[in-house]
């Protein structure tokens, strides 16, 4: 299981918090980090922070955990770099700001897994009738795809900034497969 591990410190209190690439939050596979509890999955108190300021999700096609901006007007730092806009990669050690508000990346265990390519077995061709020999189909070139985390179903990797385009879930924490369009 993947898992990255912060570090903060509210009202003189240190705390440590687990974040599983799969875990149920408020928005499915990602975990939104901000003051407003009724958007985020980490409530933070200090006021520099805003209401919804990031989330973190494990890319699975990178094998990595990335923080993504969702307030432009105030943008997080990470290791002393403002992320404007989009996503940035963390690593073990990261020091991120959200306004006045550290957060630190204490540990990050990824199990690298690598896929199954399945083959359909090969045409047999009978070497004494080879004429009667069925006629050989050729097959689709397997493709990556992104399976979307809530309804299964697998799309292009050019959807991972739009979307799964039958349910609108983010593809960010998609399952990167691999499959064989239909012609």
């Amino acid at each position: 299981m993947n898992v990255l591990t912060l570090q903060w410190q509210d009202t003189n209190q240190n705390i440590t918090h687990n974040i599983y690439e799969q875990q149920p939050s408020k928005n499915p596979g990602t975990v939104r980090i901000g003051r407003d509890p009724l958007q985020c999955d980490i409530i933070l108190t200090h006021p520099t922070v805003s209401g919804l300021h990031v989330e973190i999700f494990f890319h699975s096609q990178q094998q990595q955990f990335y923080l993504r901006n969702l307030r432009e007007s105030n943008p997080p730092q990470i290791n002393d770099k403002p992320l404007i806009r989009g996503e940035m990669a963390l690593g073990e050690g990261s020091l991120i700001y959200l306004g006045q508000q550290k957060l630190e990346v204490t540990a990050i265990s990824v199990h690298k897994i690598t896929p199954t390519i399945i083959t359909p077995p090969q045409l047999q061709i009978h070497p004494r009738y080879p004429q009667h020999s069925p006629t050989p189909v050729t097959q689709p070139k397997p493709i990556y795809g992104l399976q979307c985390s809530r309804c299964h179903k697998v799309s292009p990797a050019e959807n991972l900034k739009i979307g799964c385009p039958w349910c609108g879930t983010s593809l960010a924490a998609a399952v990167s497969v691999l499959f064989a369009p239909s012609n």
